[in-house]
């Protein structure tokens, strides 16, 4: 069995399963049986001066058979006074010793109110705090959440109030309602932050009731954006995770969030630069049993690899993320369709035909079957016949030599600029 703990900027915690700061953390009946589960660690819901939530507050997005694709929410920090909310804290850290408890903190961005309340939390024992500088509706109308961390003057200064009185590990919680989501990093940084954890929902509406014309979810009739998670954000949270892992400002651990739902999900944001992660949606659609599953999966990988420890994936494939602008122009595959298990469907030719680039022939083989062939010299390797066949290897992406050197944009650019140097010298001669 590989070694599954980790230690994220000093906080240790038996494996790489974090539940994120949401409902399934709300209380420390609900903490501790996911500990009993198997959870690593929990990210306790958001802390500050208790709110009104809504009723009706979450929502949906159902996708060709597949429930809660993507899922939404306008429900608000804890609803719980703080002085019970500490209580169950204490208690959970006392039962389990070993397992990883962080507080998620938010509060108006003065100084001497954050001071307050990350010593209150102290106090009773926690591993590290988290500051929610991100929750995108409600509170980022009261100037906290988003509001602020869309501000890195402000993340950066909240930051540094925090590491003034702070004792334990400070994590800096991004928003991804932002344009370059690095630039914040690096003030979360420059604050003190020890790690970030990445991303927090992003602005949403689920649906609207096509026959009440209500937005969903509605209150009374009313509705207002939420926060968007699931699966469906996962690429955009891995993009992000990658980004900050691979700038050389942003050289602080990473906690990576949205959309992870399986082992594989995992092993992916580790390997783009997280040193452990932490769920939501899937728990809420599944039950924190699910760790069972995340558990086993993790182990089997590591075992098949050959690796002793899961900290030993973080950050392997980031040296593989770059620009576009580094890319291997003169690099090709062509798609090549094996007959044997091709079922004559003919996806792949309405999508070539249709969205690509007309290279897809039907033609009839010796037998009088009909088959489908590419023709490999118009193909342009963009990847689409084999995304929608629906028989695994029935299509096949092959490199195919060129003969050419690797040639990206960038050197392409150097070389013309290069070259309009060398006939300005001439001219000038």
């Amino acid at each position: 069995m590989a070694d599954l703990r980790i230690d994220l900027a000093g906080i240790p915690s038996p494996n790489p399963f974090w539940l994120a700061s949401a409902p399934p953390t709300n209380t420390g009946y609900q903490v501790q049986r996911a500990f009993e589960a198997g959870w690593g660690g929990a990210v306790w819901k958001t802390l500050g001066d208790p709110i009104i939530n809504t009723s009706s507050r979450f929502a949906a997005v159902h996708f060709s058979g597949q429930r809660v694709a993507g899922f939404n929410n306008i429900e608000l920090i804890t609803d719980r006074p703080l002085e019970v909310n500490l209580k169950e804290i204490y208690e959970t850290k006392k039962r389990f010793p070993d397992h990883a408890v962080v507080a998620s903190l938010m509060v108006e961005p003065k100084r001497e109110k954050w001071h307050e309340i990350v010593k209150r939390v102290e106090d009773v024992g926690v591993d590290g705090l988290e500051l929610n500088y991100s929750c995108p509706h409600g509170m980022a109308e009261r100037g906290m959440g988003a509001a602020s961390g869309q501000q890195p003057d402000l993340v950066e200064a909240q930051t540094a109030w925090v590491k003034e009185v702070a004792r334990t590990p400070v994590i800096v919680k991004l928003t991804p309602n932002i344009t370059d989501i690095t630039v914040v990093a690096r003030h979360a940084v420059k604050g003190g932050a020890d790690a970030i954890s990445l991303i927090n929902t992003i602005n949403s509406l689920a649906g609207v009731d096509i026959h009440t014309w209500n937005p969903i979810p509605h209150v009374g009739g009313l509705g207002a954006h939420g926060g968007y998670c699931g699966p469906a954000v996962k690429p955009i949270a891995l993009s992000m995770v990658a980004e900050c892992a691979r700038d050389r400002e942003v050289s602080i651990p990473i906690s990576g969030i949205g959309g992870i739902s399986t082992w594989q999900d995992v092993v992916e944001f580790m390997l783009m630069g997280a040193t452990g992660i932490q769920v939501c949606t899937a728990v809420m659609h599944h039950g924190f049993r699910i760790v069972e599953e995340l558990i086993d999966g993790l182990n089997n990988y590591l075992d098949e690899k050959g690796i002793a420890s899961a900290a030993e994936l973080t950050g392997r494939s980031v040296p593989k993320y770059a620009n576009w602008g580094d890319l291997d122009l003169n690099y090709k595959v062509v798609a090549r369709i094996h007959e044997e298990t091709c079922i004559n469907c003919n996806k792949c030719h309405i999508a070539c035909e249709d969205a690509s680039h007309q290279c897809i022939d039907r033609l009839t083989n010796d037998e009088g079957r009909e088959m489908l062939r590419v023709r490999e010299e118009d193909c342009v390797g963009c990847n689409l016949c084999s995304i929608v066949c629906p028989v695994d290897g029935a299509i096949e992406m092959v490199e195919v030599g060129g003969g050419a050197a690797p040639m990206t944009w960038n050197d392409r650019q150097a070389a013309i600029a290069r070259l309009n140097d060398s006939y300005v010298k001439a001219e000038v001669v």
